[in-house]
């Protein structure tokens, strides 16, 4: 097989989608839920420090996220009846069982996203990576009564592997690439594969740690980002997700800004808030038609 997965087709050769009540966007909250181990040297990369273990600064950072920024976030949810659709390491469901039971009352979606972020997918065998994708699996379905179908790789790193192996462990879509405002199918050796579009650009992570930027310019930023999809939904419909990470967002001088977007985007028409796993379920149906 190519080892590109997907095929090059223009935005403006596509024929028009048609989402539910003929919306313009489609947008989804991505929440990454997370386990770092304090006995391991990689936290993520970027704004980590290189030491031994125990690594105290980058391991209680993280650790905010779910003592205290989830519960944040969540609320904000609430507050505007929006299901999280969770990138979900599973190892959080042995560490933190709590949030798995919240999430779990509030019909939250739960995506495979490795067992933890201090291990990531690529330079692995691939007996290493089978046995790290059927553990994840294993253990979300078991911990939240729910197989997951969604995936995103830890960092969004993969092998040549991972989409056959993803897609044996009933995997049918991938957050991991951030090419397109369309959902678009991917080429596996057996079944099928949807990539569903995430954020990169407009990602937590980069604009406040990577590209510093202040609580004021990330509403700014998602602002612009969802008056153009909307705009350019009108002739063919765009998918927007806005992915989060609770140790920043969730922070006191930054969560306002969350619900600032949230607001914004539920004051306008034609929109369809929904989780990555009824944007999936859309395309194939979708697909089906053709």
């Amino acid at each position: 097989m190519d080892k590109l997965r997907y095929k090059y087709c223009p935005i403006n050769l596509r024929k028009k989608l048609i989402l539910p009540n003929n919306a313009k966007i489609a947008v989804w909250v991505g929440i990454n839920i997370e386990y770092f181990d304090i006995n391991l040297v990689e936290f993520g990369g970027i704004q980590s420090f290189k030491v031994e273990p125990p690594n105290v600064f980058d391991y209680s950072v993280r650790d905010y996220g779910n003592r205290i920024g989830i519960w944040r976030v969540s609320e904000i949810l609430q507050k505007y009846g929006v299901k999280a659709s969770v990138l979900l390491n599973s190892d959080v469901c042995d560490h933190y069982p709590e949030i798995i039971e919240h999430g779990k009352k509030l019909e939250w979606e739960f995506l495979g996203h490795g067992n933890s972020n201090s291990v990531l997918l690529n330079g692995l065998s691939e007996q290493q990576e089978k046995k790290i994708i059927r553990s994840c699996v294993d253990t979300i379905t078991e911990s939240t009564g729910q197989q997951p179908r969604g995936w995103l790789s830890p960092a969004l790193q993969e092998t040549f592997a991972t989409l056959d192996l993803l897609s044996e462990e009933g995997i049918s879509y991938v957050c991991d690439w951030c090419c397109d405002d369309q959902p678009f199918n991917m080429k596996v050796e057996n079944g099928k594969m949807i990539s569903i579009p995430y954020s990169v650009e407009i990602n937590d992570y980069k604009l406040f740690l990577i590209q510093n930027f202040s609580p004021e310019d990330y509403f700014q930023i998602l602002k612009e980002n969802f008056d153009t999809l909307y705009k350019e939904g009108s002739i063919n419909p765009r998918v927007m997700c806005i992915g989060l990470h609770p140790f920043i967002i969730g922070q006191p001088f930054r969560i306002k800004e969350f619900d600032r977007i949230l607001k914004y985007i539920e004051n306008h028409d034609d929109v369809w808030l929904t989780t990555s796993g009824d944007i999936a379920n859309w395309f194939e149906q979708e697909n089906n038609k053709r």
